[in-house]
């Protein structure tokens, strides 16, 4: 494998790694029904028997009634029952229609909680005419992808180290989404090819190029081979390392291909862009490829068809982040675009390297198959998350696997190799964040960040200096963002002031205070609202954003005769500043009813 090489420029290219994934075949929906006897349960024990999926609230119940009960033949007397124990518990449950064995199925509404589900659950079953009652449950092939080399991917799926990634698979794959690698461009290989779109060679320089020319749209890697003393007096020869064919295949290998390996993001594509070549890069061909990779414009290049949401960069060098490099990577985290970037591999404060110490970018510290820190992975409290990125010392199949060219100078017949390095662990949180914007393309760059960290697992083993979060899990933030378990959530901000709201009288509002957040809210803001009210469809509730734009959250009903409002409401709030004081409106609109806003929460 390459060791950390410094390079004429200062920087440095980092060492490699490799990785791969795992697919799940097609979901299907169906339901395992079996009799239960009619027992009283209260909510709180139901709380493991709510769920369609691990993570993901049942939206439908199956209701078994006995024999002779209307309820079992008669669609009109199910239609009733569900909107009578809907009343008695606030929901709008509803009858959808009767399934082959008798059973009804029976919809949940805008029933939010784990608490509002099993509350409807504990309703049915302590009706003597109700047989059972469950969920109507997902159910997914449990089959492993059919990649040869899969079992060797341990970085993926194994419990103590892996990052949960096949369970993510079933919600996302990537589809739709562009990664840049920005890195030693792209040698053919079979197992990545059909994800590989158009990139770009940006290096300027034919010494650092090797392939006899300028920038041009070829990023082919022609091999990075040097010889010794060649990159400087006392640095010994090294190998082509084709280091960016084997961070693509980490990120988007073809998966199910009955070959090779499975990539983290396997539908999702890679644009190739060249920047390292023999002994390295320079800073202005990396800072020209991150602006053309996010859509912005280079002189004397092409405009980009191929405009990636997903920047990865798992290369440095040492020293501050310049303003330079800040100016691009802030720029194209403002068009959209999240920059992923390795937090080097020299043991040290990411503090001291670039571009793992600039500002906007979500900067991955490496783990190894125990989980603890790689011994050679920086540190430090600029790091935002951990990933595996292996260790080869403690064993060769410690590393990461990927796809890789036979070739010592020039490319050769491809292949696949065990590397090790933040250059590994990057790709995993590239591929990652391929997988949150396929499932949720109006995330925003501070939205991803959030939720990676956010859904991180506990470091399985230990870090001295500060890992970030912790290690990155890939199916508890897709789940998260794509509303279907997990948190989204970096804080939750809330107001136990009580505020009286009068009998058909004038709006009240209750203020939060908003600080600390970076960016725009949430487009899956949680409103978390509990009044106290006799008679709920009087009143009117509107969610006020700092500058004024309101979002109604309820609105009055004559028909809704159920007492209280405990209900958490999702606002598509990313078009408003997240810090600020937020409001929520209330008002009584009829006569008769008296009710108090108890609390109320913001959570992002």
């Amino acid at each position: 494998m390459r060791t950390p090489t410094a390079f004429p420029t200062g920087r440095t290219l980092i060492s490699v790694a490799a990785v791969s994934a795992a697919l799940l075949a097609t979901v299907a929906t169906s339901a395992a029904v079996a009799q239960e006897p009619p027992t009283q349960v209260s909510a709180p024990a139901l709380s493991g028997q709510t769920e369609a999926a691990p993570g993901a609230l049942a939206e439908r119940l199956i209701v078994g009634y006995k024999s002779g009960a209307a309820e079992a033949s008669s669609n009109r007397a199910a239609e009733a029952d569900a909107t009578a124990k809907g009343k008695e518990t606030g929901e709008n449950v509803d009858f959808q229609r009767r399934l082959g064995t008798g059973a009804a199925l029976v919809g949940l509404g805008d029933a939010r909680s784990t608490t509002e589900v099993a509350d409807v659950i504990a309703e049915f079953r302590a009706d003597p005419q109700v047989s059972y009652v469950v969920p109507d449950r997902l159910n997914t092939p449990q089959a492993d992808p059919n990649d040869t080399e899969y079992a060797k991917q341990w970085d993926l799926f194994e419990s103590t180290a892996g990052m949960n990634v096949p369970a993510a698979w079933p919600t996302s794959t990537g589809s739709g989404v562009t990664v840049a690698v920005i890195d030693t461009g792209y040698v053919t290989h079979s197992d990545l090819a059909a994800n590989i779109v158009a990139g770009y060679d940006f290096i300027t320089d034919t010494a650092v190029s090797v392939d006899g020319d300028g920038r041009d749209s070829n990023p082919a890697d022609p091999g990075d081979y040097y010889a010794a003393n060649e990159c400087g007096t006392g640095i010994g020869a090294s190998n082509s390392s084709w280091h960016g064919t084997h961070v693509a295949g980490t990120i988007a290998a073809a998966t199910n291909n009955s070959k090779g390996i499975a990539g983290i993001a396997h539908g999702a594509k890679i644009s190739p862009l060249r920047v390292l070549g023999k002994c390295g890069g320079y800073d202005s061909d990396i800072i020209d490829a991150i602006t053309w990779a996010s859509g912005g414009t280079v002189s004397g290049v092409p405009a980009n068809g191929n405009i990636a949401k997903v920047i990865n960069m798992s290369l440095g060098g040492d020293g501050a982040c310049t303003s330079a490099t800040q100016s691009a990577i802030t720029a194209a985290v403002n068009r959209g675009t999240t920059v992923v970037v390795a937090a080097g591999n020299d043991n040290d404060n990411v503090a001291n390297h670039s571009p793992g110490n600039c500002n906007n970018v979500i900067s991955v510290a490496a783990t190894n198959r125990a989980g603890a820190k790689a011994s050679y992975s920086n540190y430090g409290s600029l790091v935002d998350i951990s990933a595996p990125g292996g260790q080869t010392s403690t064993g060769t199949a410690n590393g990461i696997y990927s796809t890789l060219n036979s070739g010592t100078k020039t490319p050769s017949t491809e292949s696949y190799a065990y590397y090790q390095g933040t250059s590994m662990a990057t790709p995993h949180i590239a591929g990652l964040v391929a997988l949150m914007k396929s499932a949720n393309s109006s995330l925003t760059p501070a939205q991803i960040e959030s939720a990676v960290k956010t859904n991180a697992r506990a470091l399985p083993g230990s870090c001295s200096g500060g890992c970030g979060a912790g290690l990155a899990d890939a199916a508890k933030t897709v789940q998260a963002v794509s509303g279907s378990g997990g948190t989204t959530t970096g804080a939750t901000f809330s107001s136990t002031a009580a505020v009286s709201v009068p009998d058909a009288g004038s709006a009240v509002e209750s203020s939060i205070a908003v600080n600390g957040r970076s960016g725009n809210a949430s487009s899956a803001l949680q409103v978390g609202v509990d009044i106290t009210h006799t008679f709920r469809g009087d009143l009117v509730l509107d969610l006020v954003a700092p500058d004024g734009s309101t979002y109604r959250l309820k609105a009055a009903s004559t028909s809704d005769s159920g007492d209280d409002v405990k209900a958490t409401y999702t606002v598509d709030a990313s078009s408003e500043t997240a810090n600020g004081t937020w409001k929520l409106r209330v008002q009584d609109t009829a006569a008769q009813d008296t009710g108090t806003l108890n609390s109320w929460k913001l959570t992002f």
